[in-house]
């Protein structure tokens, strides 16, 4: 297992015992994202920096996400998105996290995000 996959494991490990702590049970995989088109590809790709309830409890325009992504890239390193990619992206993020979509659903947000090591920072 690289370095990277152990830093995971751990935020992963230290996120379900945070999660069991307060009662609620944690799990990091792309059915806690809606179903649809690309759901899998959205989630890879957020939770490879950050944990899935950052995204969840979003409700932001296709605009906003757009911007999003934009400044995931320049300032985080994340890989552009581009072309029919971003807006696949985009459509979904839009469906699922956009202004009023399943808000009924959204968890409460975290008082402190959990620390994660941004995987597509250099060294």
């Amino acid at each position: 297992m690289s370095g990277r996959h152990c830093v995971l494991a751990a935020a992963l490990a230290a996120l379900a015992l945070a999660g069991a702590a307060a009662g609620q049970e944690v799990v990091e995989e792309p059915s806690v994202f809606p179903d649809g088109p690309y759901r899998d590809d959205v989630f890879y790709l957020c939770t490879a920096c950050h944990s899935s309830r950052l995204v969840r409890n979003q409700a932001m325009s296709r605009e906003r996400w757009d911007e999003t992504l934009s400044w995931m890239s320049e300032r985080h390193g994340m890989p552009e998105l581009e072309g029919e990619e971003r807006a696949q992206f985009l459509d979904y993020l839009t469906a699922h996290f956009g202004p009023g979509a399943g808000s009924e659903q959204r968890p409460a947000p975290f008082l402190i995000q959990p620390q994660r090591k941004n995987p597509f920072a250099p060294g």
